[in-house]
């Protein structure tokens, strides 16, 4: 069988090998890059939602991820003292469907994909792309390590921070919008018997979480506040990012103290800005965006998995569709962006606003989460199955 191109991806999280996967059914050979040494485990806990279960059905990999499911069975919301302001059903918060939808460890997602696609496609870690020259045949990449090699096609889904799109679309601060706040996550021991289940505390402009999946021995520890945007090179200096989260916190109650604390000793601390990436195209020539690289939707969505499931299901679809690289990309974006930017505005519905800015706000966040404390979500966000999705399979090469 005729190959229908080759085509490098660039990054190995969840778009990245997602997108390998169909591409490979559909006749292409891929070439997967990753700047880090192997797929990356740990994480912390993510949702696949709505369409994307169904992406996840499609791939065959579903079962594997409903034995990961995270049963996680209460959020509880604190105020200021640490006392009780709301328990609620963790859908009530997340939007999804209580039996359909699925919580899993970040690290399980990126395994799963990753074992899906090894055999099929080259991945190249330790590695990423340097330079890319655009000519009339493909493209010429220049990697990190000073390899060279010519593809058909390149496919950015390196993340929020995408290499691949400033190479191609400009930098960074051109495309992210910034939603008003920062976080710092990190993974500390469980010091408080929790189990299934996460705390949230919070005081205007700022919250701080425990997160404990199962009866783990550890529990994912964050904090997020309201604030100025910080320089991008703040963003990458440890030590500016300590001092932000001991100035902003320093005065705070309840487990606040032992979060800052352990934060500087955390070896997975991960610093980063609450942003969206918007583009007003995710294709540039030969080179195209998929998930978080074109649309990162922002973690108060819940939805940047899903997007990246999904997404990497249109774009691979419009490519078997059509032999023309720019007419699949139209096609890609043109089936996909109003699912996308749907999904991204959920944001503004404040419905259960991780960190209210005003009591006022914090109060009738309170009200509206004891108003819904037992229910579930049996329907979940209709932005979640926003998009049907085409079924081209029976065009898989071999069947």
């Amino acid at each position: 069988m005729k190959s229908r191109g080759t085509v490098l991806v660039s990054g190995a999280s969840i778009a990245g090998p997602a997108v390998a996967y169909w591409l490979h059914k559909y006749g292409f050979e891929v070439t997967v890059v990753e700047k880090s040494a192997g797929v990356r485990d740990g994480g912390y806990p993510i949702d696949v939602r709505g369409t994307a279960v169904e992406v996840a059905h499609r791939m065959g990999i579903r079962p594997q991820l409903r034995h990961a499911h995270i049963d996680t069975r209460r959020v509880s919301f604190l105020n200021a003292d640490g006392s009780p302001a709301a328990v609620v059903h963790p859908q009530a918060v997340a939007g999804g469907v209580d039996g359909h939808d699925l919580e899993i460890p970040r690290g399980t997602l990126t395994d799963v994909l990753y074992t899906a696609v090894r055999d099929d496609v080259e991945f190249v870690f330790n590695d990423s792309i340097d330079a890319l020259t655009e000519h009339g045949r493909g493209v010429d990449v220049t990697f990190r390590s000073g390899a060279q090699r010519s593809f058909d096609l390149v496919i950015g889904a390196d993340g929020m921070h995408s290499r691949t799109r400033a190479l191609a679309f400009g930098p960074e601060p051109d495309y992210l919008r910034y939603l008003g706040y920062c976080f710092a996550i990190c993974t500390m021991p469980n010091t408080f018997g929790l189990s299934h289940e996460a705390l949230i505390w919070n005081t205007p402009g700022r919250a701080a979480a425990f997160y404990a999946v199962g009866d783990s021995s550890d529990v994912h520890a964050l904090l997020a506040f309201a604030h100025p945007e910080p320089s991008h090179e703040a963003l990458r200096d440890t030590d500016t990012q300590r001092e932000l989260i001991a100035t902003v916190f320093g005065d705070d109650g309840w487990q606040v103290p032992m979060i800052v604390d352990a934060m500087p000793h955390a070896p997975d601390l991960f610093f980063d800005t609450v942003s969206q990436i918007q583009l007003p195209r995710w294709s540039s020539g030969r080179v195209a965006l998929v998930g978080d690289a074109a649309y990162a939707p922002s973690f108060l969505t819940g939805q940047g998995s899903s997007l990246a499931l999904v997404g990497a299901y249109m774009l691979a679809d419009s490519l078997a569709a059509h032999d023309d690289h720019l007419a699949a990309f139209s096609a890609y974006e043109r089936t996909s962006r109003g699912f996308v930017e749907l999904n991204q505005a959920q944001i503004a519905t404040g419905e259960a606003a991780l960190v209210p800015t005003t009591a006022e706000a914090l109060a009738a966040r309170n009200h509206r989460l004891r108003s819904r404390a037992t229910s579930s979500s049996t329907t979940g966000r209709p932005a979640h199955t926003a998009l049907t999705l085409p079924d081209r399979r029976s065009s898989f090469v071999g069947r």
